[in-house]
C-alpha cells in the first residue's frame, strides 16, 4: 500500500469515528447528572463538528471522498461508554461518561498523530495543520475532562465514607442492642 493510500484510509476512519461521535455525545451529554460535565461535553460536540469539517476540507483537498468502512475502534468503545453508563449512578455514572470521554480522546489523539505525520511525509502541509489543531483540540478536551473527574471522585469518596461510617454505626447499635 502506498503512503498516499495509507493517509486516505487514516483518515476516513478518523471521519467515520467522528461521525459516529456527533450521534454518541449528545447521549451522554443526556446521562450526566451535573450540569458542568453536560456543558463540557456538548462543547466538545460543537468542536467535534468543526472536526468532521476540518477532514471535509482535507478530503476535499485531497480531491477524495471521506466514506469508507466504519471505524470498528470507535464503535467499540462508544458501545463500552453506553453500558458503563447504563450501570451507573450519580457519581459513578458520570465518572463512567468521563472515562468514556477520555478514551475516546486518547482513541483520536493517536489517529490525528499517525495521520499527521503521514500527511507531512507526503508534502500535505495544509492538511498536518488542520489535523494539528484538531489533535491540540482533543488534548485540551482529554484535560478538561481529567479536571472535571477529580471533584466528582472526591465526592463519590466522601458518599462512601459516611456510606461505611453509618453502616458501622449501624452494626454497633444491633451488637449493643442485642446483649
Amino acid at each position: 500500500m502506498k503512503l498516499q493510500e495509507l493517509l486516505i484510509d487514516e483518515l476516513r476512519d478518523i471521519y467515520s469515528a467522528e461521525t459516529q461521535l456527533v450521534n454518541a455525545l449528545p447521549n451522554m451529554a443526556k446521562g450526566a447528572s451535573t450540569g458542568e460535565l453536560k456543558n463540557l461535553i456538548e462543547t466538545h460536540l460543537g468542536e467535534t463538528r468543526g472536526q468532521v469539517d476540518r477532514l471535509k476540507q482535507i478530503f476535499d483537498n485531497l480531491r477524495e471522498k471521506p466514506s469508507g468502512e466504519q471505524c470498528k475502534g470507535m464503535q467499540g468503545i462508544i458501545a463500552e461508554g453506553s453500558e458503563q453508563l447504563a450501570k451507573q449512578g450519580d457519581e459513578a455514572g458520570d465518572l463512567a461518561i468521563i472515562g468514556a470521554c477520555v478514551r475516546v480522546e486518547h482513541y483520536e489523539m493517536a489517529a490525528y498523530a499517525n495521520a499527521i505525520t503521514l500527511a507531512r511525509a507526503l508534502g500535505h502541509d495544509d492538511a498536518a495543520g488542520l489535523l494539528d489543531e484538531t489533535l491540540t483540540e482533543e488534548k485540551e478536551a482529554g484535560k478538561k475532562l481529567m479536571a472535571a473527574s477529580k471533584p466528582l471522585i472526591e465526592q463519590a469518596q466522601r458518599s462512601s465514607e459516611v456510606r461505611e461510617e453509618q453502616g458501622g454505626k449501624r452494626a454497633h447499635s444491633a451488637r449493643a442492642g442485642g446483649h
